[in-house]
């Protein structure tokens, strides 16, 4: 078994398509099914089930797809690891972000990257939190900007980024805009909009609903904030959403509303660098938690500015 063959088959069971594959690989078509029928013929087992339209993963297939990212993940580590003894980052840094993570901008992150590491290929894959931790943990991904990661579903390092309160979110004319506060208890009858299940804002909004013994329903499910913004602007629904929602252009006309407590303890959204466990972080994952950390340090620094211009009545 080759590292080779391992990673026509992780490609082709991705694309879940040979030519896509062969086209992502640069390879041709007839050597990259060459290559998985020997593969297959040296497991013993098909690794595919194929029709005229459509490729699956066969049970085998499945299990090997595991093993085979860790491997081709290993391996890649290993690569890097050298290079980096000799000085030189190469190779690919692989981020997952989810859209909107607040306490960090990804963008400007693998700008700064960019340009300290010019021979890395970067890759980003925008994905939910639950795909993210997924994609970290099976090698796929070198780290992720995610959110609402708890410790418990996490066995690798968590680094904070930021912490902030949810907020409803309703247009101007609806009945709670001239509201300081709304309580949980009010709020089932509603109409809501959300992302699915999998993104960061609606796991938390859904695990302060079940803190708070609040049932409801989402109408409108999206997988991405301008949608949201947009249908929440239109009347036809009403979301409970990180605070920094609020402060995006697209939301200037609704109307932010705080949530009661609960117990004492406020609705919040976290985002965090989900990092592998410990050791196994790529030289090039590391040098990204570099800038990182920095940029932490110096927001929080504005912050505290910001803070002290604030006391003073500063404009």
């Amino acid at each position: 078994m080759e590292l080779r063959q391992l990673e026509h088959f992780v490609a082709v069971a991705e694309e879940r398509h040979f030519t896509r594959a062969a086209e992502r690989l640069a390879v041709s078509q007839s050597g990259l099914s060459a290559s998985v029928r020997a593969l297959e013929q040296e497991l013993r087992t098909p690794l595919f089930s194929r029709t005229t339209r459509t490729v699956r993963l066969t049970e085998a297939g499945r299990a090997l797809l595991v093993e085979a990212e860790r491997t081709l993940a290993g391996a890649r580590a290993a690569r890097d690891a050298v290079d980096a003894v000799r000085g030189l980052l190469r190779g690919t840094l692989t981020v997952g972000v989810e859209q909107c993570v607040a306490g960090v901008s990804p963008a400007r992150l693998l700008a700064a990257f960019h340009r300290d590491h010019p021979q890395m290929e970067l890759r980003l894959r925008q994905e939910g939190t639950s795909s993210l931790l997924d994609g970290v943990a099976g090698g796929r991904l070198d780290l992720a900007f995610a959110a609402t990661v708890g410790a418990a579903e996490w066995r690798g390092e968590l680094m904070g980024l930021a912490r902030e309160e949810m907020v409803v979110l309703c247009a101007a004319g609806h009945r709670f805009a001239g509201r300081g506060k709304v309580a949980w208890e009010e709020l089932p009858g509603e109409s809501f909009i959300d992302f699915h299940p999998d993104w960061g804002p609606r796991r938390a909004a859904d695990a302060a609903f079940a803190a708070a013994g609040v049932r409801r329903t989402v109408g409108l499910e999206v997988n991405d904030v301008h949608s949201l913004l947009e249908l929440v602007q239109e009347g036809l629904g009403i979301a409970v959403v990180p605070h920094h929602f609020s402060r995006k252009p697209e939301a200037a006309r609704l109307v932010a509303v705080e949530v009661e407590p609960v117990g004492g303890e406020r609705a919040v959204y976290e985002s965090v660098v989900v990092l592998p466990a410990a050791g196994s972080l790529s030289p090039g994952a590391r040098a990204l938690m570099r800038l990182v950390r920095e940029d932490a340090v110096r927001e929080a620094g504005v912050r505290e500015g910001r803070g002290a211009r604030e006391d003073a009545g500063a404009p």
